[in-house]
């Protein structure tokens, strides 16, 4: 019996916990631990009300290796599923190694104290996991995860070599709230106002943050989005893993709503990382602002309408020239009726069931430290199709090829 211990409790803490115990010929006993257990008890509860499975609870404090070393080894966890906050990667890691036991996150390590991002103080661990004979597979949510897999299953199924990447993340979900984020309000804050960088000419080019955007419309009738360029992870490892791309480029959506209070907040420093001090303590703005506005965990219970994330890819064939768009839809209201999430979490929270499924399984699980792209995707992307994820993949002429491509 696989036994598994999941670190996070929550929006995404709460999708992994149900989509696990949904598969419980991989997933066995499971364990959803965070620093308030109660929270913990409370997604077991629905967890429980939906699919009728127990899952048991603790409180840890992924900060401290050697307390969550401990809690690995008393659940007998073979894998830690990491959907804590990134500060947390590392911390984990080291526990993990100390524990014997293997590892999963959906987001890169970031320091508290700094807004930068980036894959190498995990790359770091690649000998350490490797002679212990233990697996880290990094990024296995959407973006990052599943658009890395989508890249892979493109090149080995459509392309001997990609040579433009653009990765178009729309959030066409309404909710009734004035602002709100769509996961943890501090790691999105600190993502979209930190600057932009794209791959082009051989290395990674520096803009401003949301400089760069314009419409896209999305297929399906979801809809037109303004889309805005931003530096998103994948696109580090992916023009590492795969070295024929010219250009790699990430886009998200942003409504005017959202820029007008981004910009307001920006303005007074509230999304500032630095302590100030009020009232003779300590605070840091953004951690307060973050405990003010709507929990992400919350918005699923009044958040219509659908996200589109997907993969433009150019690139040649036998000598041709082919592009392909490869993308999933994914609906609010289903997300909230099966599991009591919107679909940003779900987004994320499914991906990493079905990296850890491929782990437990057998098919990812191998010494060292590893991004989704350099892993075979085939049984990956069945299980999207399986699990409620599923994604379409169009075969673009040249005009409609010109017509995707941004920028």
């Amino acid at each position: 019996m696989n036994q598994v211990l999941l670190i996070g409790a929550g929006g995404v803490g709460s999708v992994v916990a149900h989509k696990c115990a949904m598969v419980p010929e991989v997933f066995g006993a499971i364990t959803l631990a965070s620093r308030t257990q109660s929270k913990c008890e409370a997604i077991a509860a629905e967890v429980k009300h939906r699919t009728g499975r127990e899952i048991a609870t603790a409180q840890v404090d992924a900060d401290d290796p050697v307390q969550t070393a401990a809690l690995i080894r008393r659940t007998g966890a073979k894998l830690v599923i990491n959907v804590a906050l990134p500060y947390q990667d590392l911390a984990i890691m080291d526990a993990c190694l100390e524990a014997g036991c293997d590892y999963l996150d959906t987001a890169n390590y970031e320091p508290k104290e700094v807004a930068r991002f980036e894959y190498s103080w995990q790359w770091a661990y690649q000998d350490r996991f490797a002679k212990a004979g233990r697996c880290a597979l990094l990024g296995s949510g959407f973006d990052p995860g599943v658009t890395n897999v989508f890249t892979a299953w493109a090149l080995k199924h459509h392309f001997d070599e990609i040579h433009t990447l653009d990765i178009i993340d729309v959030n066409g979900g309404k909710h009734d709230k004035a602002f709100a984020t769509n996961f943890n309000p501090e790691i999105n804050l600190r993502e979209v106002t930190a600057p932009c960088r794209h791959f082009e000419g051989g290395g990674l080019v520096e803009t401003a943050p949301l400089s760069l955007h314009q419409a896209f419309t999305c297929p399906d009738g979801v809809g037109t989005f303004e889309i805005y360029r931003m530096y998103h992870e994948e696109l580090e490892s992916l023009v590492k893993h795969l070295p024929t791309i010219r250009r790699a480029q990430f886009w998200m959506s942003f409504s005017p709503n959202y820029l007008k209070h981004l910009e307001v907040l920006q303005n007074v420093g509230m999304t500032r990382i630095d302590p100030v001090v009020f009232h003779g303590l300590e605070i840091v703005p953004l951690q307060f602002l973050k405990a003010v506005l709507p929990d992400p965990g919350e918005l699923g219970k009044s958040t219509t309408g659908k996200t589109c994330i997907g993969n433009v890819i150019t690139g040649s064939k036998d000598g041709q020239a082919k592009a392909v768009y490869l993308y999933n839809i994914c609906d609010h209201e289903a997300c909230f009726a099966e599991v009591g999430s919107q679909a940003i979490s779900y987004t994320t929270g499914v991906p990493a069931m079905l990296g850890a499924k491929q782990m437990l399984a057998g098919e990812w699980r191998q010494p060292g430290v590893w991004n989704m792209e350099q892993l075979n995707p085939d049984a990956f992307m069945a299980d999207l199709q399986r699990h409620g994820l599923p994604w379409t993949c169009v075969e673009l002429t040249p005009q409609q090829a010109a017509s995707f491509q941004v920028a």
